[in-house]
């Protein structure tokens, strides 16, 4: 059997590997679009901060992993499939025979609807190379402007605060922080948590044009001057080589519940992948590293023929903002008829919106909570019934981990 892996990231790495325990002598080949040994993307924002040398952020530190593996690991990228006859051609020339192929190619960052996106100083952070520049780049006192307030982008301002840089943030004209992630009360808490700490958050704001210097131009002529720009503003499935290929793509591509695409012999995982919701039993695309490393696994039982169904995927997300710790879980938003436990001291920085669908929690939006996220995370896999400490809850949203001991004891 025949396997190609498209994407070096965490679904493909772990469909790599999992594949080979279960196949031993099937071909393997594992194909990364950039340069050198495969990486932990979200690696990338400790090596920014210093914490970690660039070895830190590979996946597998020796050398030899994949080929002691028997993985042939080829550094290309697809520029076609030809589904019809499992053939996939690269842009070094290589054409390679498939039995099953994985598509596991991530994202990319979304493109800024301003001019100057190629002016000197002006970088994603999205690749181990952007990062080798910024790093550059990033000495204490400079001057950084970082476009976007969302989840990435308070990675990366928590990485360039740790190396002393001075930070404005230009949060666009939502006017909130992490809005994909946190409510408007949570995402306020964040916002002057950071403005606190010497982060200059400017809101209501849209950027018109980068300039050489690089000066960031917003739309009210304001101009602000920096010895580096950071772009990130969201993030786009690299899915555009599938669905010239006949595969279904609509936010992502589109897979069943084995994570099966529309057409036969190919899958797909990882951020690229929309697939089965398990709060809303709907498809969805969760680019976080937890659902793509266990599309990956799911994705290569299937290929091997074990035929495991993948549950779904939960949307959660722990962030830390200057060290402000924030979480989402599940649903976040709530449901048409849902109860909700909610707690705040906004002195102190303290937050807590529990969402109950009847004795059921099915989502958290927390501020300042460090200890046992784990368990809220449990108590909405498990979709157990609270019966009365749904009510204890209501009253008090911190007893949480008491709820999970005595209801699954």
């Amino acid at each position: 059997m025949k396997h190609v892996i498209v994407g070096g990231g965490p679904a493909g790495v772990t469909a790599a590997e999992t594949l080979r325990k279960v196949e031993p002598t099937a071909d393997i080949t594992l194909i990364g679009g950039e340069a050198g040994p495969p990486y932990c993307r979200m690696a990338i924002p400790y090596y920014l901060a210093g914490n970690i040398a660039e070895q830190g952020t590979y996946f597998r530190h020796e050398g030899d992993h994949y080929a002691r593996l028997g993985i042939r690991y080829l550094n290309d990228r697809v520029e076609a499939i030809s589904a019809t006859d499992g053939r996939i051609r690269l842009a070094g020339g290589v054409d390679l025979a498939y039995d099953r192929l994985l598509l596991a190619t991530g994202s990319r960052p979304a493109m800024l609807p301003a001019p100057g996106l190629d002016t000197p100083g002006v970088y994603s952070c999205w690749t181990l190379d952007d990062a080798r520049q910024i790093a550059a780049r990033a000495t204490a006192g400079a001057e950084v402007v970082l476009i976007g307030a969302g989840f990435v982008a308070c990675i990366i301002m928590q990485a360039l605060a740790h190396r002393g840089m001075k930070l404005t943030v230009v949060a666009g004209s939502s006017g909130r922080m992490v809005r994909s992630m946190m409510d408007e009360t949570a995402g306020d808490l964040i916002m002057r948590w950071c403005r606190e700490h010497g982060v200059s958050v400017l809101t209501g704001q849209r950027v018109a044009a980068i300039e050489d210097g690089p000066t960031v131009v917003l739309a009210d002529g304001q101009a602000l001057k920096a010895n580096l720009v950071v772009v990130a503003s969201g993030v786009r499935p690299n899915s555009e080589f599938a669905a010239a290929a006949g595969v279904t793509v609509e936010e992502g591509i589109v897979v069943d519940g084995y994570l099966k695409t529309s057409v036969e012999g190919i899958f797909a995982a990882g951020d690229v992948a929309q697939g089965l919701d398990f709060s809303t039993r709907t498809r969805s695309v969760h680019a976080i590293q937890p659902t793509a490393t266990e599309h990956g696994r799911v994705a290569a039982l299937n290929m091997a023929g074990r035929s495991v169904a993948y549950r779904g995927s939960l949307g959660m997300n722990v962030l830390d903002s200057l060290g402000l710790i924030s979480s989402s879980f599940g649903q976040w938003q709530g449901v048409a008829g849902g109860e909700a436990a909610i707690h705040l001291d906004a002195a102190r920085y303290r937050y807590m919106d529990l969402k109950f669908d009847g004795d059921r929690l099915i989502g958290v939006n927390s501020v300042g909570r460090t200890e046992n996220l784990g368990a809220l995370r449990g108590l909405i896999q498990k979709r157990v019934r609270l019966g009365a400490w749904k009510d204890r809850l209501m009253a008090n949203p911190y007893r949480f981990m008491e709820a999970l001991v005595a209801v699954t004891a």
